[in-house]
This record gives C-alpha cells, structure tokens and sequence, in this order.
C-alpha cells in the first residue's frame, strides 16, 4: 500500500464480506465500501476532477463521508475534511483556499455550499448527500438545484480508474481551527496518513475482532485514524453521527464493543449519564482518550466502571494524527499521553531557545520529527517556517515534560497558559484538581481581566445532577490540592461548555460566554 486510497482494495480482498462499518441508516462490508467507493473514483473523473485537485467534504458522520473519502483519494484526488462547525465565511475561505474541484455535502447544508460557490473556477461538482428514496425524477426533484444526488454517482457506469499515488505526493489537506486568523491547510502526504493509521492500530493492539464504538469526526485526524486504523486490522467501526452518552453506552452493549474512542468530554459526559449504572461495559477490552488532557480522576473513574485500561494518546492535524501514546501492553504511566511513535522522534525544547533541549522533568516546547510531518500550510510559506525548523522539528505549541523512559506530560497549551501577578498558571492544573471534587461533573478554566494581577483563573463549572456547590467550597478544595496563585479566584457555574465538533474544551469561548 501507498496511501490511505488503498486501504479498501486490500482489506477488501482479504476481509470481503465481513462487516466493516455500521451508522444508523446502513450497514457495510469491506467488499461493499470497496466497491463503492470505486463508483465514486470513477463519477469524479468522468466529472473532470483530475489527479492532485482537492475535493471537500462537508458533512456529519455518516457512511456517504467514508465512501466519498475513500473514492476520492481512489481517483487520485487530494481530501479536503471540513469541519462542520464551520461558519458560512470560514467554509468559503477553504473552499478558495484550497481550490476545491468537487464538494460533497449533505442535502441540507448543499444550498449554502451551492451559494458559496459559484465563483470558484476549478469547482466541478457539488454532491448532496441524501436518504432520498425513488425514481430519477422523484429524486431529482428533492435535491437542491445544481447540486448532484450521491446516489446518481454511486448509480453510474463511468470505468474505475486505476491509479498509482506518489507516497510523498499530498493526500490530504486538512484546516486547522483558525483560533487566530484564517484557517491553514496542513499538507499531509499519502505516506504520513496511511502510516499514522497503521502505526496506531499497531501501538493499540487492534485485531480483526475489533468493535470500536466512536462518534469523533471523521474530518478530524483522530476520528480519521481511528476509522482507517480499525480497517487496516479488519475490524468493525461502530459510527455515531454525533455525541450521546446515552446512545454510546447503548452501542457499546448491543454491538459488544471492544474499543470505546474519544475526548476527555466525552468521558465525562459517560460517567454523568443516569444510564451508566445499568450499561453493559464488559465487552471493552481497552479505550482511547486524546485531544485534549484529561484528569486522573477521570480516568479512575472510567476504568473502575469499565474494567478496561483507557489509553492516552496526542496528536495534531499537522501531524496527520497521533505523535504519541502508549502500547497495549506496556507498564500504565498514568497522566503521560505515552511515547513517540515508532520511528517519530519527540524533544522538550527550551522555551526561550528552541535549540536547547530542557532538561529532564523541566517543561518545554514539545517538538517533533519525522515521515508523519506535514510537508507545510497549504499556500502558506511564511506560517510553514514559522511552525517547521530547517531541520524538521515540528512546532506543537505544546508545553510538555518528558521523563527519562521517554513518556511526555502534557502540562497545557503555551498560549492557554494564564499569567496572574507575573506567575504563570496552566488551566489543565486547575481542571485535574476541580474535577476529582465529587460536585463537578465538568470543569474548564480560563482567564478573566483583572486590573491589579493582570488574568486571575477562573472556573467554570458544570455541577453533577442533583447537587449545589457553592463557590466557596469549590475555592477553598482548590486550595488543598494548588499552590496559592494557581487556585481559581473566581467560579462560575454553567449548564454546559463550549465544545469544537470533537468535543475538546474551547477555553477561548469560556469568557464570551459566560462573562455577566
């Protein structure tokens, strides 16, 4: 295999019709999502879309998006995953950013896609995706105008094209969240993607037995990882089209899942379901968290219920997926995301010289290197070299320790960290401390202005059913566990918190939010 475009053929020929992929609306083999991901291959070409040009895809989990990522990267095209979270002028800037010949999107959000895009010149063609039942004109006539039904192109006749990929040629360009600015497409070569998922299946243990429950997105680099790395090894992936709890535990115990994927929220939001007491957890032999840090608390809890070691792992979009996590059947380093892959290279570097290493157990700048690195930002030289070194070490604006057995500890993000009175306090310390209290059930942190200390931290707190914390209490148990200018000056209480599209935290939201 080249490229994550041959995933499929392979495992296809080897696993024909075992069960690959289950949503709500359809169940697949791996001989079925083959072979149609091959009608896409060859509806796009005959389409015009030619080798190398990007096609999006804009839509919620669903079994269309694996086929049209699939079929795509079949006609030798370059994936776009779009965040569905995107506002209408974020989508648009991608969209012309990257120039996108082909769009795929669902029937409800394909009118807003057709408007953005009139003026695109390389575009071709905007697929809706639909459940829409009937003959050609009874289809034809529910679609939005402009815009092709999935189901025509699945429908065609159009020759298969085979294609040979460059291994180091670009696969993929996924957007970064643009928390400053416009988006930046990440380059990702056929390489890096296929090599991330393969070395991931490998670090989990995953197996042709394999059930793996997830509702991360499939556009983000761990949903697509944890997709692609369950059909390398044979195994069924369990698709939710979004988060919720209640239906996640469900699933786990009807299609006896072996694996449970996803973010610290997500956890959380598990252990807080009045449906855990009765759900039947017995059938998971490991879980996965990452995207964000996770308190210990959580994870105790996690495993007591679940009886199944939860994994940690990191990973960015600009490194195609995972840099680290730990093997299945390595010792538990609780707290750590785990080791570099295999074959990666990781460095803490000196936060004020990037070409000094910070001694062992001082936090750094997690740096890291090798085949799984983007090749740059998309049409972007100046933010590639401010992100990648002459020499390949990789910018994850990470502020890391790293042991002497070479397990990293994530202590937050450089530019979440809030400066009060000139020290420097990380939120994911006040978050580990906040949420082992057994009144809060999620907790994010984040700064508020502050005339004399410049940020003072403040949390806000989502309370577990049913009780009713005071700030005092919560304030003064901050305070056991914290040094004193690391404990939150303020605690806001909150129904809920503001979430990306994978479930992480976005503490730049807390203060629009919530401030009175």
């Amino acid at each position: 295999m080249d490229g994550p475009g041959d995933i499929l053929r392979t495992v296809g020929a080897r696993f024909g019709e075992k069960t690959a992929l289950v949503t709500a609306t359809r169940t697949l083999s791996f001989a079925e999502l083959d072979a149609l991901s091959d009608r896409v291959a060859a509806g796009l070409v005959a389409r015009g879309v030619r080798g190398g040009q990007p096609v999006s895809l804009y839509a919620q989990n669903r079994w269309e998006w694996v086929v049209a990522y699939h079929g795509a990267l079949k006609a030798g095209a370059v994936v776009n995953p779009v965040n569905v979270m995107l506002t209408p002028e974020e989508l648009a800037f991608v969209l012309r950013d990257c120039g996108a010949a082909a769009v795929f999107t669902s029937a409800e959000q394909a009118p807003t896609v057709l408007e953005l895009t009139r003026d695109l010149p390389e575009l071709r063609t905007v697929v809706a995706f639909g459940d829409v039942e009937g003959d050609a004109a009874q289809r034809s006539s529910t679609r939005p105008e402009g815009a092709l039904a999935f189901d025509e192109l699945l429908g065609g006749d159009d020759p298969v094209p085979h294609v040979t990929v460059d291994p180091d040629a670009p696969s993929t360009i996924g957007y970064t969240s643009g928390t400053t600015g416009h988006p930046k497409g990440a380059v990702q070569s056929h390489r890096a993607v296929l090599l991330n998922c393969a070395l991931t299946a490998t670090m989990h243990g995953r197996r042709p037995d394999d059930v793996v429950v997830t509702a991360l997105p499939a556009p983000h680099v761990y949903g697509n990882v944890v997709i692609n790395g369950t059909f390398l090894a044979g195994g069924t992936v369990v698709l939710m089209e979004r988060f919720a709890p209640g239906e996640a535990l469900r699933l786990i115990g009807e299609h006896r899942a072996t694996l449970f994927e996803g973010v610290p929220a997500m956890y959380a939001m598990l252990l807080a379901d009045p449906g855990l007491a009765d759900a039947d957890l017995s059938s998971l032999t490991r879980c996965t968290v990452g995207g964000q840090t996770i308190p210990l608390s959580t994870i105790e809890r996690w495993q007591d219920r679940s009886g199944a070691p939860l994994i940690e792992l990191w990973g960015m979009t600009e490194i195609a997926g995972l840099g680290t996590t730990h093997a299945l059947y390595a010792p538990p380093v609780p707290g750590s995301i785990g080791v570099a892959l295999p074959g990666i290279e990781l460095r803490i570097a000196d936060l004020a010289d990037v070409g000094r290493d910070s001694p062992v157990g001082e936090p750094g700048e997690l740096m890291v290197r090798g085949p799984i690195v983007m090749s740059g930002y998309h049409g972007n030289p100046e933010a590639t070299a401010e992100t990648i070194e002459p020499d390949g070490w990789l910018h994850t604006g990470d502020v890391a320790t790293m042991d002497a057995t070479g397990h990293v500890f994530v202590v937050d993000r450089r530019k979440d960290m809030i400066i009060t009175g000139g020290y420097n306090v990380y939120p994911a310390e006040v978050e580990r401390v906040l949420a082992a209290h057994p009144k809060v059930a999620m907790v994010a942190a984040g700064p508020v202005p502050d005339a004399v200390r410049g940020e003072l931290a403040c949390a806000y707190v989502v309370p577990v059913a049913g009780t009713d914390p005071t700030e005092e209490e919560l304030v003064a148990y901050a305070g056991e566990h914290l040094a004193a200018y690391k404990r939150p000056r303020l605690v806001r209480f909150v129904d809920a918190l503001p979430a990306t599209s994978t479930g992480k935290i976005m503490r730049r939201e807390l203060i629009k939010q919530f401030t009175p």
